[in-house]
């Protein structure tokens, strides 16, 4: 019991003469922190906001914006794939967008993708609203991948794929893709 009472009192005089430290130092303004050093502390990077993403192209429902997106997306050849995706990129903001300028990025030099003539073409089989989410789908589409130029992909059924998109409003009656993040 006196061991308990000796803490307390301990952190009471603690207290107090960290109260009398604060009160000394504010009359000297404390530089604040750079943001690396924020960073550090909260493990997040606050940057300056961006300029609002503008898509060059809009829908007039949340579906309709998901299903031309998603034909854009699984419909593409070895030539034409980085410019798909670049078009993607130009109706799309967020992180579909960013998404979409990796791919694009990505194939541009993709040798293989080009020497062996590789392929994909499909369907989108369905679109819901995902319960619970707002402006949340489900898309599912039906692919298949082929090639030209290699084996690899002979024989190989269509699969069926699952991705949850999100749209975003674009003004009155306008949406566009803002997240695309494919599941299977």
């Amino acid at each position: 019991m006196r061991r308990l009472a000796l803490l307390w009192g301990l952190a009471l005089l603690c207290a107090v003469a960290l109260a009398g430290c604060g009160a000394s130092a504010s009359h000297h303004a404390k530089p604040a922190p750079s943001p690396i050093a924020r960073a550090q502390a909260d493990h997040e990077y606050r940057s300056a906001p961006t300029p609002r993403q503008r898509s060059d192209k809009t829908y007039p429902t949340p579906s309709a914006a998901i299903a031309a997106f998603a034909r854009g997306y699984i419909n593409w050849t070895a030539d034409s794939v980085t410019a798909d995706m670049a078009r993607l990129s130009a109706h799309s903001i967020g992180q579909a967008r960013a998404a979409t300028q990796l791919a694009a990025a990505q194939t541009a030099g993709d040798y293989e993708l080009r020497r062996d003539g590789i392929a994909n073409s499909g369907a989108v089989e369905a679109i819901a609203s995902l319960a619970g989410r707002a402006n949340q789908y489900v898309v599912v589409t039906r692919e298949q991948t082929t090639a030209t130029g290699t084996t690899a992909y002979q024989g190989l059924a269509p699969a069926w794929h699952v991705t949850i998109a999100t749209v975003s409003r674009a003004g009155a009656g306008a949406w566009v893709v803002s997240g695309w993040q494919p599941q299977s």
